[in-house]
């Protein structure tokens, strides 16, 4: 048993190929792999495969500077400039400018009555809670219940008082010159990878060129007008300052780190990330509050302002890649599968007939072996008073006489074979043939219950008792047809002569004989066995050939199940 797992081991399965010999079939096929190459190679040197890519690691500061005059209602004229358009961001990658404002001026801590929203309005003290805070609330009720204005009443509140009066920001914004500011991003990177570090501020960038620079002629140039930021996100600075949003610039790094083709430079470009239709928003805009304190008469005051402005989220993506033989094997095995598309296409081209239907045929027939799953043991009987043949299930529990069969088919006739057959039978002028002096055998017990040609002797197993008759009847092996064709020594040895010319008749042995007359049997008796099943030889047909050429030691092997190929092979093979 150990001996044949290794001899398994040392083995070696290749696949089995097909060769066409075809001018259009070839000239497609090497035009296929001649198109799949080229894809391959272009995608190669396009993504650049065959390089190992390393993400960007970034950080990103910006200065704006701009300076703007607003007039603010009973307020007058005032100067803004960057400290005041541009407050210091939490967020390290954007930063935010003021474009329009809501000014509510000389609040005082106090009591005042409450701006009237969402049925804030109240027509008692027992409508107002004192202590009570609300989340749209500018202050703490005090639990009075006080007149707004002529119509309306509203609970007081302990807060700095006048209250922010609820409205729509001006239009147009107050501050829309902020569209001419201007903002220098700079922007480090880093491929950890490769330890390669760089700026969008290139190395010849000096300070005489940074004052000078201007986007529309040079794509690199560091510092942008917001409001070509703004336009080329495909928005109106005038009308985006009304209410604000929020303009995203991106900064693409794509960068080729190979000595002779190296390149490793910024991409800008822009485009708006929130609502761009403010009526389809709940709070539409971006805006913020802040305040400014001062005294009068020595009481504390503030002015309120309720900033409209626009964010810059400065976003940086990118990658860079270093050639790496590794990634390029790597590349090149995965797309060698893609060599099998030409295969395919052209086995089904053959398969669909599209090429040429007899070829298709062929091709298919030598190419594929249909194979059916058979695991159960299906035999084949045949008996001499039927003109079918039976397939039945091996026994297990009766003899396979006595077995229900599980189809019956007609019975092919092996004309060549009966024509050889008796042509061999006229034409033998030999001499009847001398039989070997045989022992006295003792008297034969009686048949066995299954036999009804009362010439078979018990089986061994369940699957040798078969009779060669269905009916009761004299038995096949007595009859003179049964003589001349399967135990006629003469015929076996031009049988086995036919088949093995080089052989030599005089040193036949009596296994050799024994096998062909079993074979003569199931070429006369059942021709061609159906696929995948095993014929069996009646009990006493077997006892006759065994009789005639008996084995020395009188043992035979018996029933043995082995698939019928062209109608030679059998299930009755001894020793």
């Amino acid at each position: 048993m150990g001996c044949s797992c290794l001899l398994g081991l040392c083995q070696y399965e290749t696949t089995k190929l097909v060769r066409i010999q075809s001018v259009r079939l070839g000239s497609l096929k090497w035009a296929l792999n001649g198109t799949i190459l080229a894809f391959i190679c272009v995608m190669l040197m396009w993504n650049r495969r065959y390089q190992q890519l390393e993400l960007v690691v970034s950080s990103v500061t910006a200065k704006v500077k701009g300076v703007s005059e607003v007039s603010l209602p009973g307020q007058g004229g005032f100067i803004w400039d960057t400290v005041d358009l541009s407050p210091s961001s939490q967020d390290k990658n954007s930063f935010f400018v003021v474009t329009n404002l809501m000014v509510t001026q000389s609040q005082r801590q106090g009591r005042c009555a409450e701006v009237p929203f969402r049925g804030r309005e109240c027509r008692s003290n027992k409508d107002c809670e004192r202590g009570l805070w609300e989340t749209q609330s500018h202050g703490i009720q005090t639990g009075s219940c006080v007149k707004f204005d002529v119509l309306k009443k509203t609970c007081e509140v302990s807060a700095w008082c006048p209250v922010e009066a609820k409205g729509r920001p001006p239009r147009p914004a107050l501050l829309a010159t902020a569209e001419n500011f201007t903002v220098l991003i700079k922007n480090n990177i880093r491929f950890p990878a490769f330890n390669y570090i760089r700026r969008n501020i290139l190395p010849w960038m000096n300070e005489a060129y940074l004052r000078s620079c201007d986007r529309k002629r040079d794509p690199l140039c560091p510092i942008f007008r917001l409001g070509d930021m703004v336009r080329e996100a495909g928005e109106n600075f005038q009308e985006l300052a009304v209410e604000g949003g929020v303009i995203g610039l991106q900064i693409k790094w794509d960068c080729d780190l190979d000595r002779f083709t190296h390149r490793c430079l910024p991409v800008y470009s822009f485009r708006r990330l929130d609502e761009r239709e403010s009526n389809r928003t709940l709070y539409p805009g971006l805006n913020y509050r802040f305040a400014r304190y001062h005294e009068v008469n020595g009481v504390e005051e503030r002015t309120l302002y309720k900033a409209f402005g626009i964010r810059f989220d400065v976003m940086v993506f990118g990658q860079a890649g270093r050639f790496s033989f590794i990634q390029l094997v790597l590349y090149i095995g995965s797309t060698l599968s893609y060599y099998a598309l030409t295969t395919l296409f052209l086995d089904w081209l053959i398969d669909t007939r599209c090429y040429s239907s007899e070829a298709g045929q062929k091709y298919s027939e030598t190419k594929v072996e249909a194979l059916q799953d058979t695991p159960k043991c299906v035999l084949c009987v045949s008996f001499v008073d039927e003109e079918a043949l039976r397939l039945l299930k091996r026994p297990k529990k009766r003899s396979l006489q006595e077995s229900k069969p599980l189809s019956v088919q007609l019975r092919k006739e092996d004309l060549g074979h009966m024509s050889a057959v008796v042509s061999l039978l006229q034409s033998d002028t030999s001499e009847p043939e001398i039989l070997p002096l045989i022992d006295a055998v003792e008297p034969c017990a009686p048949p066995p219950a299954w036999c009804n040609c009362s010439c078979c002797s018990a089986a061994p197993v369940h699957t040798e008792a078969l009779c060669c008759r269905a009916s009761r009847g004299p038995c096949l092996a007595s009859t003179a047809a049964f003589e001349q064709i399967v135990l006629k020594r003469s015929v076996l040895e031009a049988r086995l002569l036919y088949a093995d010319p080089l052989s030599s008749p005089i040193h036949r042995s009596a296994r050799e004989l024994r096998h062909c007359a079993y074979d003569q049997y199931m070429a006369w008796r059942i021709s061609a066995p159906p696929p995948h099943t095993h014929p069996i030889i009646p009990r006493c047909c077997v006892l006759a050939i065994r009789e005639r050429f008996p084995n020395a030691n009188g043992r035979y092997s018996g029933f043995r199940p082995i698939r019928a190929k062209e109608g030679r092979d059998h299930g009755n093979n001894d020793q």
